[in-house]
């Protein structure tokens, strides 16, 4: 405190005072009794579980020049992946593999590890290529380890990249307004500054079959390099192999992974959240497709084994964390419920012995329209996982070395989650469906995360899982007195649940809170009105100020979210546009997103006078303000 000073306290009587006063001493004495005695009988907090933790090897130095790794392994052709979920990362696998059948030599890299600012020295290597396949997220925007990229093409309007051949295929959801948003950017950006385009950009759509959009691309693509830089294809159209099997027998089991994320340290350090974040869990998969498998294939799941690289250089040393067992890998690390993709049909048709089914399972790989057909109809339309394809042609017996190697990861699934930090603390709520439907092959497939998930809640008792948290750009208002307005069906209404609960414990606080209007809508009101008691107390005690719950099949017409806003226009639009309300949309972007967006469009039109044009820009620039938010 500054009159405690001695530099700036002064003594008029030219005495000396001492610096604590008796009546000092006393008070602080009995302030620190009283913190001691609330410490000591207070209610003990949760205990948190303890996990395994993970040994952890000391970090290596890694070449972050791509350029000299690529000069010293004697590649010429580099493909960059930006990606969320895995996918862009598998395509970017399989294009660095093409590469070795037309004469070239590929390596898939992480921008994220590498310095991007060397992309002009590609020009150093001969006939040399770099591809990128980059995923869009969220809204428009780039994947986490694409991001320092993308920053730095915005950044770097001097370089020059005129040296640097290249060509993009970007991965979306049409169902998304910025559908590829960051390929787009990324082929157009690298045009400008110099690079030259050697074939078109590829534009993936998840929303339909983002498979047989990469197949077509690529299946163009590579004549296309042939015909630039002069080369062959090699006619070699055998399997090529990424990692060698080593079987130990002789192992330290502590030193062996039995399902940590390694990379992650998921048990040791976790971020606090805020509403609107998400959260990543890492499921589990079914114990009994795993033993299905080894029964299948007739091999013994507790084999201890590493797949090793056989690319020395490689950053990534194994397909998964390694050593483990088949069984963990299976369980932990391997997405084994997905239908295949086509390339791993395509290396497995060597080991069916009927040579009907390697004829098959070749042409689903094709791009030719009967293969894609047949792809179609015997994989996606039937819901086959890879353990169903196994059952379907007994002929087929892979090597489970080769499988696991062909197999994509395992991913975590993403959640908005549906509570408070600031009332919840030490837990985490997830709102979702658990999946589970009968296939046209008459099995019954279950969704990986909610099955998982549904099981860890034995007997009440609560259940820890490994996971972390994703920042989010849903986020309340930064002044609680802003009104917010929002717009979730289903489980769309997860993170609402958190901001409801936010405004609740801002207003026990004894803040100002705008008000707090909340649409929601599912099918009928006695089977999928999920949250209807804390939704009914939360209008009851004033936190929420309104709330509009639309039961679509409840009566003869159909009845949506956007229907109760359009009833409610006039006080929707003196939120909007007096009272600086905030909107947030939640849910189903294929349809519900668009038909919201329309309502609003139709509001400002009605209440604000404006075209349609006029009304689009309105919305458009609420977007860009973080007024309005998906």
């Amino acid at each position: 405190m500054a009159d405690m000073d001695p530099e700036t306290n002064t003594n008029t009587a030219g005495v000396e005072e001492p610096l604590f006063s008796n009546l000092d001493l006393f008070l602080f004495s009995l302030i620190v009794g009283l913190v001691i005695y609330w410490f000591m009988s207070r209610k003990q907090p949760e205990p948190i579980p303890e996990f395994k933790k993970l040994d952890t090897p000391t970090p290596t130095s890694r070449e972050t020049s791509f350029i000299e790794k690529m000069k010293k392994t004697g590649k010429n052709v580099i493909v960059f992946y930006g990606s969320q979920t895995g996918t862009a990362e598998e395509f970017a696998n399989r294009l660095a593999k093409d590469a070795q059948r037309y004469g070239m030599k590929g390596m898939a890299a992480d921008p994220e590890e590498y310095s991007m600012g060397e992309l002009a020295r590609l020009a150093e290597i001969e006939n040399s290529l770099a591809i990128f396949c980059m995923a869009t997220y969220g809204e428009g925007d780039p994947t986490d380890n694409a991001q320092d990229f993308y920053d730095w093409l915005q950044e770097n309007d001097d370089e020059d990249l005129s040296g640097l051949n290249y060509t993009v295929f970007a991965l979306g959801n049409k169902t998304y307004e910025h559908y590829n948003a960051m390929g787009t950017y990324v082929d157009k950006r690298l045009e400008e500054l110099g690079a030259k385009r050697i074939f078109d950009l590829g534009l993936g759509d998840d929303d339909g079959n983002l498979e047989e959009d990469f197949i077509s691309w690529r299946e163009q693509f590579w004549p296309a390099v042939c015909e630039h830089f002069g080369v062959e294809a090699s006619g070699d159209e055998s399997s090529i192999r990424q990692y060698e099997l080593k079987v130990h027998t002789d192992v330290n089991m502590n030193k062996v992974y039995t399902g940590e994320i390694g990379r992650l340290k998921s048990f040791e350090v976790q971020k606090p959240y805020e509403s609107g974040d998400h959260v990543a869990v890492f499921p589990t998969n079914n114990s009994e497709l795993v033993n299905k498998l080894g029964e299948i294939l007739g091999v013994d799941l507790d084999v201890v084994i590493s797949l090793n690289n056989l690319d020395e250089e490689s950053n990534k040393k194994h397909p998964f964390p390694c050593p483990t067992t088949y069984r963990t890998a299976l369980t932990h690390y391997l997405d084994i419920t997905n239908p295949p993709r086509t390339n791993v049909l395509y290396e497995l048709a060597q080991y069916a012995s009927d040579p009907k089914d390697q004829e098959n399972m070749r042409k689903m790989a094709s791009s030719s329209p009967e293969g894609k057909t047949l792809y179609q109809n015997w994989v996606l339309d039937s819901c086959r996982n890879i353990l169903a394809v196994l059952e379907d042609m007994p002929s087929l017996k892979p090597p489970i070395d080769h499988l696991c190697e062909l197999l994509p990861r395992l991913q975590a699934r993403y959640y908005s989650i549906a509570s408070s930090s600031k009332v919840h603390p030490n837990s985490i709520h997830i709102c979702a469906v658990v999946v589970e439907y009968k296939t046209k092959t008459g099995r019954v497939n279950k969704g990986v995360a909610t099955n998982w998930l549904k099981n860890q809640l034995v007997n009440g008792h609560k259940s820890t899982v490994p996971m972390y948290i994703r920042k989010s750009q849903f986020r309340l208002p930064f002044k609680a007195s802003n009104p917010v307005i929002m717009i979730g069906p289903g489980t769309g209404i997860a993170p609402f649940m958190g901001f409801i609960q936010e405004r609740g414990w801002l207003k026990r606080e004894g803040k100002e809170v705008g008000e707090t209007v909340m649409y929601f809508g599912c099918r009928h009101k006695n089977e999928d009105y999920i949250y209807q008691e804390e939704l009914e107390e939360a209008e009851k005690n004033g936190v929420l100020t309104q709330l509009n719950v639309a039961f679509s099949r409840d009566q003869d017409h159909k009845v949506y979210v956007q229907h109760h806003l359009k009833k409610n226009k006039e006080h929707v639009w003196k939120l909007i546009n007096t009272d600086n309300a905030h909107i947030y949309v939640c849910g189903d972007a294929r349809n519900m997103a668009k038909d919201v967006q329309t309502a609003f469009y139709e509001i400002a039109e009605e209440y604000g006078s404006m075209t349609r044009t006029q009304a689009t820009d309105y919305v458009k620039k609420l977007m860009t303000k973080g007024r309005y938010s998906q």
